[in-house]
């Protein structure tokens, strides 16, 4: 069953079990399913990879939105993101820790062979292919640049 499937089957069964703030989220994955599906250019079908770029931004922009209503002293705001945010992380592979991440930086810098700071763009380009969706992007830029400092 791919995602869009999933996320199908997940909406009825939160709709049964009255769950608002899950089945609101889903319907908000669904659409954005939809629409690049539909997109211009687009044959009209969505794979799984694609799936899980939108699903990790729609994820970021939660914990952002969450981030601007704390600072704003709005928790409950601040609280309905971070749950339509967890809802959406189940459907993500889990996160790399800091260790794993360090670990797999140090392959692809090894691997492309960089030595100096001047060479992040290199490194940037096939680490963010290599860990798409198990890492952020700034967490992933903030560890290069550590390790090519070092």
């Amino acid at each position: 069953m791919d995602l869009f499937d999933r996320i199908s089957a997940d909406i009825k069964a939160a709709m049964l079990s009255r769950e608002k703030v899950r089945l609101e989220t889903l319907r908000g994955i669904k659409k954005e399913f939809l629409e690049a599906k539909t997109a211009k250019g687009g044959d009209g079908t969505l794979s799984d990879e694609a799936a899980l770029k939108i699903l990790a931004k729609m994820a970021k922009q939660r914990k952002e939105t969450a981030q601007i209503y704390e600072e704003q002293n709005r928790p409950e705001l601040r609280d309905n993101e971070l749950a339509e945010a967890a809802v959406i992380e189940e459907y993500l592979p889990s996160q790399l820790s800091d260790e794993e991440l360090t670990a797999e930086l140090e392959k692809i810098i090894a691997s492309v062979g960089a030595t100096s700071p001047k060479e992040m763009g290199k490194v940037m380009g096939v680490a963010s292919k290599a860990l798409s969706g198990r890492a952020d992007g700034k967490a992933i830029s903030a560890k290069v640049k550590e390790l090519l400092n070092k």
